[in-house]
């Protein structure tokens, strides 16, 4: 079954005609003949509204009463059995009156899609749970009724209800809002103008960011790469060098010519680290930027000019501002400059301003190589084999009488081209093309010592051996290219592979995917950072690695930080990454938010579970405590108020029967109240078992006091070893067992109480000849109130066997039940023997009655 569709009107503030919206959208629809019904509709006396539900069908409310006063919710049973197309459920973020079938309205609604019904829903922008803290900053109110923003968030329509706060103010004086009783002291406080003002741009921006997403999400579903010019986003390329700061502040007054507009500072380095740019300076216009409302991202790329438009384009940036090169006349030489290079790619979708400052032309270092990524080694021995080659090459040809002939000489300088690319790169081996052509025109073509080529099929040669060694650089330079693309889209895939594996399996915990990130971007350390609100302090969720004595307390302290929504970020220190790493780290950081949100239901479920199991124990007690144990209390009351009596003159022996009437009742809730205090001891975890060495004939026949005489059979053994018990735990434990099993043994027939070794282990065996358990309630007889069947003497509350159960898990022991063979049932309670001791002599005889 298909999951239903939400629809949520959100308001800016109360009044402004959210349920009157979605009451219009409902007749809309039931006009287009779509089956709509209101599940719950609150009108609040305001007459429109109320006018607006006439001619829709009304799902009947569920009445509740609570502390003596009846009120009415939405009957989620009711609409589930409607099943309805669409139902209106006003107020998402009520919260229902304990008793219902769910603490929120906003879970209601969750079950209604879950069964495929297509849901209207209402909200308030100052009912959202991340803008709480905001909204009672502003208006002084703190809101108790919030709904998680990932609700809302998740709404397949999200629709703003907006009213400027004078129209707002003039309904409200109409009364069109608010009872007359109620108006003046509303407009003086909640509904003041600056109040409103504040709360409808709060919404505005809200609705504008989850618009932005939702862009966003459809750019990358449809591939679109180019900018949508939706808002405007400035980037601000910067090199580290002085001149970023005069950029900065020229995007930031660009950025406040329009509304909403944003600042992206971004610092690209190169892969191998060379750089000259200053930290120090970085930092500075980092904090610079952050102090402007922008935001400072770091990232790598061997092409500079390629990796800003990326990130440029990423963003759906509209503008680009760079700052005039610094660079000399003469080192132009190397190529255009990054400005001219990104003003020339950038296309008609993204604006390229060159600003001018004061250190235009002042000079800089040279530029690194593009393939620099071969490693510092490997270039270096290109140039020489590409440049040094052939002038060594030319020395030894010319030092030979009759050479071998032009045709091998160009063969061996082409060799010399072809190493110089393998080695190097494309640079050194055009290099060495071009040294390789003047050598063999100087030296081995007619007339040599001469750059004149008298034969045109020399000349041929001589172009052929250029064009093939260009042709070869080229193709050893793409080759090297695709195949460190290759290899980086094979780690791609492994490390995505791997997310989509432990996503299906649930089996990463947040430590070791931290752990993982770690080591698949050779970081230092990775911390997941979060915070309940925007101005909250950043809290640790999960950390891998080691701080070296400085934790990271910020995302903005860390080296790479990746958002994750509002209020959540990875972050990460060591080194910076390359721009297409990102994308990984993406993916790692949405599922590092996702494991941790699993983590935390699965702790909240376990929390719930015993929650529960303690709310059904209470419930239990309290029910033992009406019946079980004010029968005593009666019985010792009617025995003192007969004794006390005046009017009648009692015999010794009615006296006596009544006194023992007294002390038997009292031993009952005796045990009663032991049984419960020890299911409490048990419960709360404060049971620590004093453990030492003893003969179970020492402790088993203690137990046996609460019995009728003659009830019981022992067979202890004489060869038992030693046990490792808590005396008084294993006696108590005993105790229960034994009773347990006399209550339920026919007349006349007794319980035997055996003991047997085995191996390191010492089984006791309470064997009963009584109607005995089925195999399927063999498990459930040791919950807390639970008895099975009706206890012919059945005194007690149901916590004797688990009180048992638990005392013997608590020695390290395990308790089982048993059928006995020829009918009844056999408690089988194994303990562990002490190790390397000797039995000890009984001071009882093998077999003893009582």
């Amino acid at each position: 079954m298909a999951r239903g569709k939400l629809r949520i009107y959100l308001g800016a503030a109360p009044g402004v005609g959210k349920t009157y919206a979605m009451l219009s959208e409902a007749h809309r629809r039931v006009e287009r003949g779509t089956d709509a019904v209101v599940a719950f509709v609150e009108h609040h006396g305001r007459p429109r509204t109320e006018v607006m539900l006439h001619g829709l069908e009304q799902i009947q409310r569920r009445e509740l009463e609570y502390r003596d006063t009846v009120f009415t919710e939405m009957d989620v049973d009711a609409v589930l059995a409607r099943r309805p197309a669409v139902a209106l459920v006003d107020e998402l973020a009520h919260t229902n009156v304990p008793g219902s079938r769910n603490g929120k309205r906003w879970q209601d609604v969750e079950e209604l899609l879950e069964a495929g019904i297509h849901v209207i829903s209402t909200v308030n922008i100052q009912h959202l749970e991340s803008l709480g803290d905001v909204v009672e900053s502003i208006t002084g109110v703190r809101q108790r009724e919030t709904v998680p923003d990932e609700i809302v968030r998740r709404a397949d329509q999200i629709e703003l209800v907006d009213m400027s706060p004078q129209a707002i103010r003039r309904r409200m004086a109409h009364g069109n809002i608010y009872q007359s009783d109620k108006v003046d002291a509303a407009l003086s406080n909640y509904f003041r103008p600056g109040n409103l003002t504040a709360l409808r741009e709060l919404a505005l921006l809200w609705v504008a960011d989850r618009v932005d997403e939702y862009l966003q999400e459809y750019r990358a579903e449809h591939s679109i790469r180019s900018t949508w010019q939706a808002r405007e986003r400035i980037v601000v390329g910067l090199t580290g060098g002085p001149e970023g700061r005069t950029l900065i502040r020229r995007a930031a007054r660009m950025a406040a010519k329009g509304s909403g507009s944003e600042v992206l500072a971004v610092y690209i380095a190169r892969s191998d680290g060379l750089t000259s740019a200053s930290p120090k300076e970085l930092a500075v216009q980092r904090t610079l930027v952050e102090d402007l409302g922008g935001t400072f991202h770091h990232v790598i790329g061997d092409d500079i000019p390629s990796a800003l438009l990326e990130f440029a384009r990423g963003v759906n940036a509209t503008q680009i501002v760079l700052g005039s090169s610094r660079r000399k006349a003469w080192q132009y030489i190397f190529g255009p400059g990054v400005g001219a290079t990104v003003a020339r790619d950038s296309g008609p979708d993204l604006d390229v301003h060159i600003v001018t400052h004061d250190e235009v032309a002042k000079g800089r270092g040279l530029p690194v190589a593009r393939g620099a990524r071969l490693g510092r080694t490997r270039i270096i021995a290109g140039w020489l084999v590409g440049v040094v080659g052939p002038v060594l090459l030319s020395l030894l040809l010319t030092s030979i009488a009759n050479g071998p002939g032009l045709a091998n000489d160009v063969l061996l300088f082409l060799f010399l081209t072809v190493v110089a690319a393998l080695l190097g790169g494309q640079l050194p081996a055009l290099a060495s093309a071009a040294v390789g052509s003047l050598l063999l025109n100087f030296y081995f073509t007619p007339p040599t010592h001469t750059l004149t080529v008298s034969d045109p099929k020399n000349l041929v040669a001589i172009v052929i051996f250029f064009a093939v060694a260009v042709s070869v650089a080229s193709v050893v330079d793409l080759a090297a290219r695709r195949t460190h693309q290759a290899a980086r889209l094979r780690a791609e895939s492994e490390i995505l592979s791997f997310l989509a594996g432990s996503v299906l399996r649930g089996e990463t915990t947040l430590d070791a995917l931290l752990e993982r990130v770690r080591e698949t971007f050779g970081m230092e350390t990775v911390a997941l950072l979060e915070r309940a609100g925007d101005v909250e302090p950043w809290t640790c969720a999960g950390r891998a690695g080691t701080d070296h004595g400085t934790p990271l307390l910020r995302p903005e302290d860390a080296d790479v930080d990746m958002p994750v929504g509002d209020h959540m970020a990875l972050a990460l220190t060591g080194r910076v990454l390359p721009a297409e790493d990102r994308r990984v780290l993406a993916a790692f950081a949405a599922q590092a938010a996702v494991v941790l949100d699993r983590q935390r239901l699965v702790g909240e479920a376990e929390r719930a579970r015993e929650l529960a199991e303690g709310n059904r124990i209470r419930t239990a007690l309290l029910a033992a405590v009406s019946h079980d144990l004010r029968t005593p209390l009666a019985s010792i009351k009617a025995s003192v108020t007969s004794l006390r009596s005046d009017d009648v003159a009692w015999s010794p022996e009615d006296e006596a029967e009544l006194l023992a009437g007294i002390e038997a009742g009292a031993d009952r809730l005796d045990h009663l109240v032991g049984n419960l205090l020890d299911m409490s001891r048990l419960q709360t975890g404060t049971v620590t078992p004093l453990i030492r060495e003893i003969d179970l004939d020492e402790v088993v026949p203690m137990a046996l006091g609460g019995v009728p005489e003659g009830s019981v059979t022992l067979d202890i053994p004489e060869e038992l070893p030693i046990v490792a018990v808590d005396p008084g735990l294993l006696e108590r434990s005993v105790a229960n067992l034994v009773e347990n099993a006399v209550k339920y043994s026919p007349d006349g027939v007794a319980v035997l109480v055996s003991a047997s070794a085995l191996g390191e282990r010492v089984e006791l065996r309470i064997a009963d000849r009584g109607p005995g358990v089925p195999d399927s309630a063999k498990d459930r007889i040791f919950e807390p109130f639970q008895r099975y069947g009706d206890a012919p003497r059945g005194a007690g509350v149901g916590l004797g066997l688990a009180v048992a159960r638990g005392f013997a898990e608590a020695m390290g022991g395990t308790l089982a039940a048993e059928d006995t063979p020829g009918g009844g049932m056999t408690m089988v309670l194994t303990l562990r023997a002490a190790p390397g001791r000797p039995p000890a002599r009984p001071d009882l005889p093998a077999q003893a009655t009582t």
